[in-house]
């Protein structure tokens, strides 16, 4: 977690996430690229479509704008000492955020979110949705303002699906940086029913040769998957659920139809997700 990148909107909940990133880039050493895109009509920002001329000042007025603040911004004191690097892009959110990903080859995208409320019209459907469906690097969804980003537990739901043991790997490494304690959890539905022993080997074969340390797995039965990772991550006070995203196709493998996207409108808590 050294090159963090964060998008903004200067929004309260995406200032919930830079705080955790700042967090995050204090613990690790790390450096934050702060993000803001300027999504104009093209006319506003390309002097050589005809009319577009005339409002070109207008663009520069919200790009001075956004500047300003950046300023304030960086200003604050969750910041101090930290490395931040501002950018504003006249860019579609979605395609600017891949873009400058990539660029600064981030290891981590933090964005915000608003929490099970409004989160669907937030969430689903939206530039977060798409980042979280595509990106390559592991993306932390932050819903509230956490003053101690301290993850003791957290949860990591599978099916077990062998071909994707990958993201094991990834949310194991992610663990082992937060020094989290990492339950593995499948959950058994009336729908797709496996006996306890069935489940239990499930899961051993699941993280056979991997290198696990403070760990446990678990079998959780409930009428849903989305309602058992929910009431499984209550139950243990979880301070962070883990999920695999299978790019376009939808969020991980067992996730099915509306499934993925409940299960991440309704948890009241930190997501972080690992592309299949």
């Amino acid at each position: 977690m050294k090159r963090i990148l964060v998008p903004t909107d200067f929004s309260a909940q995406a200032e919930n996430a830079l705080k955790v990133a700042a967090q995050l880039a204090r613990r690790f050493d790390g450096e934050i690229f702060l993000l803001h895109m300027l999504e104009l009509p093209l006319q506003l920002v390309d002097p050589v479509s005809g009319s577009g001329t005339q409002n070109l000042p207008e663009a520069i007025f919200f790009m001075k704008l956004a500047k300003k603040k950046f300023r304030e911004l960086i200003n604050e004191p969750y910041l101090k000492d930290i490395i931040v690097h501002d950018t504003v892009e006249f860019h579609q959110a979605f395609d600017g955020i891949m873009e400058v990903s990539k660029e600064h080859n981030c290891d981590l995208i933090v964005m915000g979110s608003h929490g099970s409320s409004g989160l669907k019209e937030v969430f689903i459907g939206s530039n977060t949705e798409k980042v979280v469906r595509n990106s390559t690097i592991p993306v932390l969804v932050i819903k509230n303002e956490h003053e101690e980003f301290d993850i003791n537990n957290f949860v990591f739901a599978t099916d077990c699906n062998l071909e994707n043991k990958h993201t094991l790997n990834k949310a194991i490494q992610f663990a082992n940086k937060i020094d989290a304690h990492l339950h593995l959890l499948y959950v058994n539905t009336a729908n797709n029913f496996k006996t306890t022993l069935e489940a239990k080997n499930c899961l051993e074969d699941f993280v056979k040769g991997e290198d696990l340390n403070h760990h446990t797995l678990n079998i959780y039965n409930d009428v849903t998957v989305e309602k058992g990772v929910l009431n499984f991550a209550k139950s243990i006070n979880a301070g962070l659920i883990g999920i695999s995203t299978h790019g376009r196709k939808g969020l991980a493998h067992f996730f099915n139809g509306s499934i993925s996207e409940d299960l991440v409108n309704h948890a009241n808590r930190p997501v972080v997700t690992f592309k299949i």
